[in-house]
């Protein structure tokens, strides 16, 4: 059986494609930009912001202007103003109402690069793709498919390259190879030995704020009706990569790479193969919270533990995605992709 899962027109907008390093850069942007105007002043005490407020300021998507409000929380600039928002500390002027929310001054943020704005979308249709068998990409029909220039799409395969989804075979053509079972063991294998290792050297390092701004997001996340992708994907990188980037270990850093093919199908979650039960990402969310309380709390060879416990029940989440495919059957391959084997 195929499956034909191409959305439909409202599905398609809340399936937007997303480049984590692009989507952290604007939230990141957004945070520096809010907190250099409460430094300042020009953001006053007292004020309201909402994520949508700051969605349509900032030209972006809530999910940026929501973790960059999650950041300041996390340094105690702004609290929780219960289903309102979040309210900016101090005490506000004589005169100006508790409600007072003045608009902001309009900061659009520099539009992403073309081939980030399609890289969620290759990247969804390959790994669904590959659960089954290997793909040959054909470079030119990919542009014509999305009417870009075949440079775009070159820089998108190369960073699709850069993170072992995709790469060269012997005739130079782009291929995206089978992932098999034991692909997936190997890959958790490795992150067993080495991430444990960089956390421990990472906690004296990390900030504080940093711990507190990942635990704010996790916490964020798990109090919605709903978990995106792009939330699970950031509470993912808070842990696994920024945190233990403190390190300094740029040997170990690197030769994790190859694990960061795991974490591309956690920006896909609605996606019928790669998706994961709810349940599930609830669960590895809550160990993520465990190990950032240990964190806190000073006990880095606890936080050490549970990592290692965390990666070795990832493995059976991953895994369970072959399961739901041999299910399913195969999916549908667009124009640009091959099956190969």
């Amino acid at each position: 059986m195929t499956i034909d899962r191409r959305p439909a027109r409202d599905e398609a907008d809340r399936r937007a494609p997303l480049v984590t390093s692009s989507a952290v850069s604007l939230q990141d942007r957004i945070y520096a930009h809010l907190k250099a105007g409460i430094a300042e002043g020009r953001i006053r005490p007292g004020t309201r912001l909402l994520e949508s407020q700051l969605a349509r300021t900032f030209g972006v998507s809530r999910s940026p202007a929501r973790g960059a409000l999650n950041a300041l929380a996390a340094e105690r600039l702004v609290s929780e103003d219960g289903a309102r928002g979040y309210r900016v500390g101090g005490i506000a002027a004589a005169g100006e109402g508790e409600d007072a929310a003045p608009p902001l001054d309009p900061a659009p943020m520099p539009h992403q690069r073309r081939w980030e704005t399609l890289y969620g979308a290759v990247e969804q249709e390959l790994y669904g793709q590959i659960l089954f068998h290997s793909v040959r990409v054909n470079d030119l029909r990919l542009a014509q498919h999305y009417g870009v220039s075949r440079t775009v799409t070159r820089d998108l395969l190369a960073r699709m390259d850069g993170v072992g989804l995709v790469t060269k075979d012997a005739a130079g053509r782009w291929v995206a190879r089978r992932v098999t079972p034991q692909r997936i063991r190997n890959l958790y294998a490795l992150r067993r030995l080495l991430e444990p290792v960089l956390l421990a050297e990472a906690v004296p390092r990390v900030p504080t704020a940093l711990l507190r701004q990942a635990k704010a997001h996790v916490e964020a996340t798990l109090a919605r009706p709903a978990i995106d992708g792009e939330d699970f994907d950031r509470a993912e990188t808070d842990l696994h990569r920024d945190l233990l980037g403190h390190s300094g270990n740029d040997e170990l850093i690197h030769a994790l790479k190859p694990t960061h093919f795991l974490f591309g199908p956690t920006r896909h979650l609605i996606d019928p193969i790669l998706g994961i039960p709810m349940h599930k990402i609830e669960h590895a969310l809550h160990e993520h919270l465990a190990i950032l309380d240990h964190l806190l709390d000073g006990d880095a060879r606890g936080a050490a533990l549970l990592l290692e416990r965390h990666l070795t029940e990832a493995v059976d989440r991953w895994l369970g995605r072959f399961e739901v495919a041999a299910t399913l059957g195969s999916v549908a391959c667009p124009d640009y992709l091959t099956p190969s084997e």
